[in-house]
């Protein structure tokens, strides 16, 4: 992405989370906590984003998968959310939630935004937001990562599955779990071959011990 695209994008966005608080009255609560964990998920990806930008690429696996995947998950859980919440669109494919649902979507914010932010934090400059490798790029064993291979996949599972019960649309809401679904089964295999190729042996043990979305249990 380059400068201006990243800068007319932050805009478009300021401008639909302004919308959305601007409607606060209409989407109610659900909707103002799924804005909030947005912010808060953005918030946190910032500096790490910043910080491996110096960072010199050995590897890169950028093909179309990758670009279909990462659009399906960019469009799901941000720009039919925000759009949706925003201007009202796509009110058709609302569907009934008690409040109890939508108080488990907030519940789960606290796991989510915890857990997105120590993957980043235990990753470091290891972490990419796409498939690379970077110069001296090393296999983070510890923190979350002592348990559970893919902890940054594991929040974003349980952002997408907050968000269907915040944001109760087909949509704006429930679509981001097959996205998710899809980012699974199409990236997260090429990601451990990739591992594997860049730490052999050393990956194979590492996965032996560990569960690759939830901690292996005895």
């Amino acid at each position: 992405m380059t400068s201006l695209q990243a800068v007319t994008m932050a805009l478009l966005s300021a401008g639909l989370v302004v919308a959305v608080v601007w409607r606060w009255q209409t989407i109610g609560w659900p909707g103002l906590v799924w804005l909030v964990g947005f912010v808060a998920m953005c918030a946190i990806r910032r500096p790490y984003a910043r910080r491996v930008r110096g960072n010199r690429i050995v590897q890169a696996h950028k093909d179309l998968g990758e670009h279909v995947v990462l659009g399906a998950m960019f469009a799901t859980m941000m720009i039919l959310p925000l759009g949706h919440l925003a201007t009202g669109l796509g009110g058709f494919a609302d569907y009934p939630l008690p409040v109890w649902a939508s108080g488990i979507g907030a519940a789960l914010q606290i796991p989510f935004l915890w857990l997105f932010w120590r993957a980043h934090a235990d990753l470091g400059r290891n972490w990419s937001p796409s498939l690379e490798v970077r110069e001296d790029h090393g296999l983070v064993s510890d923190g979350v990562y002592a348990r559970v291979r893919h902890p940054m996949y594991t929040a974003i599972a349980l952002s997408c599955l907050a968000q269907a019960l915040l944001i109760p649309n087909a949509i704006a809401g429930a679509l981001a779990i097959p996205a998710f679904g899809l980012l699974w089964a199409v990236r997260v295999p090429r990601e451990e071959a990739m591992l594997r190729r860049q730490f052999a042996g050393a990956y194979d043990a590492y996965a032996a011990r560990t569960g690759a979305l939830w901690p292996r249990w005895p």
